[in-house]
């Protein structure tokens, strides 16, 4: 049984001029959601194997929030530069290529491509993830090469805004 975790990255800070959009920091309330919903996936014992994030660094802010409250060993988070600016197509094939040893898997990327790829995964997923929203997505195959139709099943879904 395989589990991804579909994360949109938290919110951005879009007040610095002459920043590109790759290098957008996140804002105080990106932090401190990033940091609920962390806390939520500790509190229900959601623990990654790997953690994929997006060279974008607000993904990568989000990636290690999640990281640290999580335990996760930092060193280990990769930077997948295929997952910014790109379409489903390119998280399909990062997925793909997972070993097959790992589990639980947290994906850090981008809106309109993260919800697109979540539709691509299960047919009980139709909204567009708001920043820092989780996915969950489960499937029974045994091969991350696999996990790439609609027999998934949808097992977690969470957004900030249900916890203020």
């Amino acid at each position: 049984m395989k589990q991804l975790y579909l994360v949109r990255h938290a919110k951005s800070d879009w007040t610095m001029e002459g920043l590109s959009d790759k290098a957008r920091p996140l804002n105080s309330r990106g932090h401190n959601d990033a940091k609920t919903m962390a806390r939520e996936l500790k509190n229900k014992k959601i623990m990654p194997d790997l953690i994929i994030s997006s060279p974008a660094i607000r993904a990568i802010s989000t990636a290690l929030i999640f990281a640290e409250i999580l335990n996760f060993d930092l060193s280990k988070i990769v930077i997948n530069k295929t997952l910014y600016e790109s379409g489903v197509k390119e998280y399909v094939k990062c997925v793909s290529e997972i070993d097959r040893n790992i589990k639980t898997i947290l994906l850090f990327g981008h809106n309109p491509v993260i919800t697109a790829y979540a539709n691509s995964l299960t047919t009980s997923f139709a909204e567009e993830m708001s920043t820092c929203c989780i996915a969950g997505i489960q499937s029974n195959t045994n091969d991350w090469n696999f996990f790439t139709n609609k027999t998934n099943q949808l097992i977690y879904y969470d957004y900030p805004k249900m916890h203020s």
